[in-house]
């Protein structure tokens, strides 16, 4: 917003003061007083808080002078006291044959509404997978709840980029919020109805297509901005479907609305494990064999313009970011950990306390560059250098940050650098950066991390201590990077 446009909102607001004026002496005579008195009254009382306004024209500004706006509007006309809640209510999809769980059950969504916003945020909860009958059946037993709906509770909390709270959620708590539970076990990709020779159904394609159908007649065809986010396989989900979605609003005579991803802890590398494992389940198994199994397991869908950059029976590289990001049309926000969690798991170096050895040590290393080599030609990403999983829905996803920016900043600045540019989010605003990768070269060497706990004490570590747990050797990095060993403590201290 200019300066004449910001002038003209604030002379239109201070335009309804002599009307506020007259709706308060209204009011004052209904209930009883006169004018006069209320003045009387005010004059021996306490001085009238006054709201003055700043129409200093710089990009930094405006939202002090939204703020400044915001209070005296609610100055003018206070609300009535109500409590704000944060519950998100369950929806069972209408049409189950065609979208249902693992089981048959019927696949649903949670949603909370707010009224006169136009901006939709959908979230794909994540899970993991399974590929045979074997694995899912051992799913089934152990995690129901990703595989069945029939005990999901009517209500659900928003939390993180979920939160109606502004403190929690400074950019979009205002959003209508749709949370929609996963429970396909097919990374958001299947589109296989029960047969006899299937004991499950893979349809997690279908329901996002079917939450969207029933989503535009409570308020979702209105919508500017719908942003499709998701949270590992969720992530990856995003991924998968935000084109489909796009094209999807377009067919059902809604082209206006701007569809975008954000994709958290879904980017995987389709790397070389370091210890090589039969594929037995979920977590041992290759992820290239895995996603291989699954997607004719799942029959699962891919974008065609990815599909189209693979041979025949190749479709699986599409579930890797850095293969189906080139080919999409959307623009898409990657939120990735370094040092994801999850990689390391199906890469089979699982870090359970004891000292890891120097060929652990220098692959989790060579891990953290290889992903951020595959995120240098993404226009908006967010990649600290920590050893984690997933973040966005997390409490404390305001607390990390990339060179002193946090996410929810870098996704303030995505948004309206995609408003202002309209071209994708290529054109960043100055000192509003989009593009934030650690280059430090260790886990946890960003000392805005998520605290680390010794599972052992439950005792908080420090990035020092937690190295030091791991097996890290002081003396010979120090060494390896031609630094006194003191010098590369204090650079680990303080994130350098």
């Amino acid at each position: 917003m200019g300066r004449g446009a910001a002038q003209m909102l604030a002379l239109l607001l201070l335009g309804l003061l002599p009307w506020a004026r007259r709706r308060g002496q209204e009011e004052l005579e209904r209930r009883g007083q006169s004018p006069h008195q209320h003045q009387h009254h005010e004059a021996s009382g306490p001085p009238v808080e006054s709201f003055p306004l700043d129409f200093t024209p710089l990009e930094g500004n405006m939202d002090s002078f939204m703020a400044q706006i915001k209070s005296m509007a609610q100055s003018l006309y206070p609300a009535p006291p109500r409590t704000c809640t944060q519950e998100l209510r369950l929806h069972f999809l209408h049409n189950a044959s065609a979208a249902a769980c693992n089981d048959g059950s019927p696949a649903g969504y949670y949603l909370k509404e707010s009224k006169g916003s136009r901006r939709w945020l959908l979230f794909l909860e994540g899970g993991w997978y399974c590929f045979n009958r074997e694995n899912c059946n051992t799913r089934y037993e152990t995690m129901r709840r990703l595989m069945s709906s029939k005990d999901w509770p009517s209500t659900r909390t928003g939390t993180g980029i979920l939160s109606s709270q502004p403190e929690e959620n400074p950019h979009w708590w205002n959003a209508n919020m749709v949370f929609i539970p996963y429970c396909s076990s097919d990374v958001w990709s299947g589109a296989s109805a029960k047969t006899e020779k299937m004991d499950f159904v893979f349809m997690g394609a279908l329901i996002i297509q079917e939450v969207v159908k029933e989503l535009v007649g409570k308020g979702l065809g209105n919508a500017k901005v719908l942003l499709l986010a998701g949270s590992s396989a969720g992530g990856t989900g995003v991924l998968l479907n935000v084109d489909q979605v796009a094209e999807q609003l377009e067919q059902l005579g809604y082209p206006g609305i701007q569809v975008r991803g954000l994709a958290d802890s879904g980017w995987f590398l389709d790397n070389k494990q370091y210890r090589r494992t039969d594929c037995i389940d979920t977590i041992t198994c290759a992820p290239t064999e895995a996603i291989r199994r699954g997607i004719r397991y799942w029959n699962g869908l891919v974008p065609e313009r990815c599909k189209m950059q693979f041979k025949e029976g190749e479709e699986w590289n599409c579930f890797f970011g850095y293969k189906i990001y080139p080919t999409l049309r959307s623009p898409v926000f990657v939120v990735q950990w370094l040092f994801d969690e999850a990689q390391l798991t199906v890469d089979n170096v699982h870090l359970t306390g004891q000292p890891v050895q120097e060929g652990q040590w220098l692959y989790i290393q060579n891990l953290g560059r290889e992903l951020r080599n595959t995120l240098k030609d993404v226009t908006a990403s967010f990649a600290p250098a920590c050893l984690s999983h997933e973040i966005i829905t997390r409490n404390h996803w305001t607390d990390i940050q990339v060179k002193g920016t946090s996410l929810p900043r870098a996704l303030h600045c995505w948004d309206r650098s995609l408003h202002d540019s309209n071209k994708n989010g290529k054109a960043p605003l100055k000192g509003c950066p989009i593009h934030l990768i650690d280059s430090c070269p260790w886990p946890h060497c960003n000392p805005s991390c998520p605290t680390i706990r010794d599972q052992y004490t439950g005792q908080e570590m420090n990035v020092i201590q937690f190295l030091m747990h791991m097996g890290f050797d002081v003396q010979k990095m120090a060494q390896q990077q031609g630094l006194e060993p003191s010098k590369l403590l204090g650079m680990l201290s303080s994130g350098s």
